[in-house]
């Protein structure tokens, strides 16, 4: 297992969004990695108030060097590292990994390191002005989750994920999300 992760025992391998054409994304995939607003929102005006999320990791670790390109941060260098499962009834339907330097913590006046159990984007799409930079896409093989993740989310398919760079008063957050089967079919 990596210790830049809890989530992956590798990272997985992104694609550039304009590449959708040669990935065959489902269309019901395409539906979430194209959402333009809160995933946390969509969740809710189908599932109501009983969307909860479960912390998984959230402490300051090392990205992977690509997430540190997209963050425009030294590789090497400690950001808060958040990973969580959004759940409705129980049911896993989302899992997150988001990556946050310093320098946007401060911009955002430290909103974003005492989430607790409170779904990031509730706050982040509370910003004005809170900016979506970029959007990659991935297809995680199963094999790629940790152990322990495998066993939350118990899926034996490839999970469609995208990752997007935001930014709040100009400063960066990386926010990947990858979309468990239930999710898939609403």
């Amino acid at each position: 297992m990596s210790n830049k992760s809890s989530l992956y025992r590798k990272e997985p391998v992104w694609f550039c969004n304009r590449l959708k054409s040669r990935l065959n994304i489902p269309d019901n995939a395409a539906s979430w990695i194209y959402e333009a607003g809160s995933i946390t929102q969509r969740l809710r005006d189908y599932y109501g108030p009983q969307v909860r999320v479960e912390v998984l990791n959230n402490q300051w670790q090392r990205a992977f060097i690509s997430e540190s390109k997209l963050l425009k941060s030294p590789p090497g260098k400690y950001n808060l590292t958040r990973e969580v499962l959004l759940y409705a009834d129980d049911i896993p339907l989302v899992l997150a990994r988001t990556i946050i330097p310093k320098r946007t913590i401060k911009s955002a006046h430290q909103n974003l390191s005492h989430l607790g159990n409170r779904p990031l984007g509730e706050v982040i799409f509370s910003y004005p002005g809170l900016e979506r930079l970029a959007l990659e896409i991935t297809e995680v093989q199963n094999k790629h989750w940790n152990k322990i993740i495998q066993q939350k989310i118990q899926v034996n398919q490839p999970l469609w994920g995208r990752r997007t760079i935001y930014a709040i008063h100009h400063h960066p957050l990386l926010v990947s999300e990858f979309f468990l089967p239930e999710i898939l079919n609403h």
